[in-house]
């Protein structure tokens, strides 16, 4: 543990900073939480971080409001890893201020945990918040800190039950709705694995200053890819209703504030293809060919277990 990098992770009782905190115990970091005061009092994070200080994290009560908080965690550090929740994004701009004012923060891994943000083609609302992740990026560069873009495309639990519809818990076993022409291939990738490459990737001096894509080879599909390899599984061939982008558009436009935003990252995704449509370049690198050691859970082991 003495040469592994210690990580501070901010978020990191929420969705995918659970997985985050958990994966950098298991991989023997010295780990720090930056927690609200607040935090304590929802049972079922109060429980997590229990879990978490039983298995060795250190945590710190502050906030991302907190400024001299913050700069006291960072000096605790090597390495900063954000999963500030949307709501947060520019806050970040804070993380940024106090990981320069300590000077000695060797990775700062800033809330993407998505789609890339400058490769995108999203249309409102989901538009301005890539634009403000892009606008942490451009802070991070201009300050001169040194960082990892983690790319990690499609939640699966997010994603894949419902065939890219948020909205859905399970499979369809009789009908499914496809957005576009269902060709546009998407990259999803079960949260622990989400978890465990984001902290694989914190310290390693090949990501240095550059984006880390989850091009996984058994996870890429086409939404009508998944839904073939389902009805092979179940045995059956499901009624399929497909959505063109006209009126999908259309849907996103007239549906209010907060649901369209969901919406419009499906449109991004499933019709514009905006996780595959480009190839990585020098300034990206693969997960999975960087660790070939990680047995990531594929897209087949995920469905089968709804069968």
């Amino acid at each position: 543990m003495a040469n592994r990098s210690k990580i501070l992770i901010i978020g990191g009782t929420g969705y995918i900073g659970s997985y985050i905190s958990k994966a950098s115990l298991a991989l023997g970091h010295p780990t720090f939480l930056l927690v609200r005061e607040s935090t304590a009092s929802n049972p079922e994070k109060a429980r997590l971080l229990e879990s978490f200080k039983a298995s060795g994290a250190n945590i710190l009560r502050g906030s991302l409001e907190d400024q001299v908080s913050l700069v006291e965690a960072i000096k605790k550090v090597d390495v900063v890893i954000s999963a500030a929740k949307g709501p947060q994004m520019m806050d970040q701009l804070n993380i940024i201020k106090a990981i320069k004012e300590v000077g000695t923060i060797k990775r700062f891994l800033p809330s993407e945990f998505g789609n890339d943000v400058d490769k995108v083609h999203a249309v409102e609302p989901a538009k301005t918040m890539y634009e403000n992740k892009a606008k942490i990026r451009r802070a991070i560069e201009a300050e001169g800190i040194p960082y990892t873009y983690v790319s990690n495309d499609c939640f699966a639990r997010y994603f894949l039950p419902g065939f890219g519809h948020l909205d859905i818990t399970a499979p369809p076993r009789d009908k499914v709705v496809i957005f576009g022409d269902g060709n546009a291939k998407a990259v999803f990738v079960e949260e622990e694995d989400i978890g465990t490459f984001t902290v694989k990737a914190a310290d390693d001096p090949r990501t240095l200053n550059k984006t880390l894509y989850f091009r996984l080879p058994a996870n890429t599909y086409s939404i009508n890819q998944l839904v073939a390899l389902w009805e092979k599984k179940i045995g059956k061939i499901l009624e399929k209703f497909y959505i063109p982008e006209e009126e999908f558009l259309k849907k996103i436009a007239e549906t209010p504030f907060p649901d369209n935003v969901g919406m419009a990252i499906e449109h991004s995704i499933f019709v514009k293809g905006d996780q595959t449509n480009f190839e990585i370049g020098p300034d990206g690198v693969e997960a999975s060919q960087l660790y070939p050691d990680v047995k990531y859970t594929t897209v087949e082991e995920f469905l089968s277990q709804y069968i």
